[in-house]
């Protein structure tokens, strides 16, 4: 038994309250104020220019010689509807127009000989302008059969087959710019406020290329969310060296938004700092003259991935316990591994 008292008393001692001689080691940062607060929201680039193309007219489509995916030049043939009542139309009213001009030439020579009065001339003169304008109808009619590319671009989507009747205004074909200098995403409304500032700064960071900061302004954005998801948001990329970054849309992204700080008193603390126990509460650990005490916060918004912004309970130039915060006790003296 004298062999086993010894250790019996040592456990019982290591199981009892921390003794105020034992120093624990923590890691500390220096609190500043803020001045700028970040968010991060995921986005996507999207097209500069995009359309989608219909038919003013409806028919059957004879001819769609393009596919998704396929580059296209401004003015390239993109689909085309039957046109052969169209084009018996047009020959139609290119041959009234032509009888029409005729009679005019022929009144014209007998007014000049008094054979005919001026007002028989100006009735000639009006039906001129009338099979004109039936001419000029049918030739836009016949041009209505064919959708060209308004730009040089992609096709996105192609939206009917051959030998398929479409009604007037039914989507056909979309295409898009390859290159895009766009991104969107959706902000929260109380983002929605500071986006024009002038103060409010904007990063785009891609997925392709993750060690890449690319300058990004305010391009366009909606006041009004119709479905409860968010405001859109487009931004526009600036400075980008095309020759080394090939932007096309649909590129996954995240944007970053600098914003100041409306309140002076809040400072950056990292995540790991903030000390939540099981009943409830936000709480830090301050180091004045290596002994640690616990003070109550109020935490703000996120700033990117690891930090959050404390509103209230932590001054510009308190020292922080960053590390272990769990494993510390208010009053205990510790020692700041820099």
């Amino acid at each position: 038994m004298r062999i086993y008292i010894p250790i019996l008393l040592s456990l019982v001692a290591c199981g009892g309250a921390p003794s105020e001689a034992v120093v624990q080691p923590v890691k500390c940062v220096t609190a500043e104020p803020l001045s700028y607060v970040c968010r991060d929201f995921a986005a996507l680039s999207t097209a500069d220019d995009a359309v989608t193309l219909a038919f003013k007219v409806a028919g059957r489509v004879v001819d769609v010689p393009v596919a998704k995916g396929r580059a296209v030049v401004r003015g390239e043939l993109l689909a085309r509807l039957d046109s052969r009542d169209v084009e018996l139309e047009v020959e139609a009213a290119r041959a009234t127009y032509g009888e029409a001009l005729s009679r005019l030439r022929r009144a014209q020579r007998l007014l000049e000989h008094g054979a005919i009065s001026q007002q028989e001339v100006e009735t000639i003169e009006s039906a001129v302008v009338q099979a004109s304008s039936a001419y000029d109808y049918a030739r836009g009619m016949l041009a209505d059969m064919s959708i060209v590319a308004p730009f040089d671009g992609v096709v996105e989507r192609v939206y009917v087959d051959a030998f398929q009747r479409v009604a007037a205004g039914e989507s056909v074909v979309r295409v898009v710019t390859p290159r895009s200098t766009t991104v969107g995403f959706t902000a929260p409304e109380g983002l929605v406020g500071s986006l024009d500032s002038p103060t409010t700064h904007f990063s785009v960071v891609f997925d392709a290329w993750p060690d890449v900061s690319f300058k990004a302004v305010i391009k366009s954005f909606a006041r009004t969310s119709s479905d409860a998801l968010g405001f859109p948001v487009s931004l526009r990329l600036v400075d980008v060296d095309d020759a080394l970054y090939s932007i096309s849309p649909g590129m996954t992204c995240v944007v970053t938004v600098a914003m100041p700080e409306s309140d002076r008193d809040a400072v950056l603390l990292p995540l790991e700092a903030i000390y939540a126990p099981v009943g409830g509460g936000c709480y830090v650990w301050v180091v004045e003259d290596d002994v640690v005490s616990r003070r109550a916060v109020v935490l703000g918004s996120l700033a990117g991935d690891d930090a959050v912004v404390v509103l209230h309970g932590v001054e510009s130039g308190d020292r922080v316990v960053v590390a272990g915060v769990y494993r510390l006790y208010d009053g205990q003296r510790v020692r700041v591994i820099e």
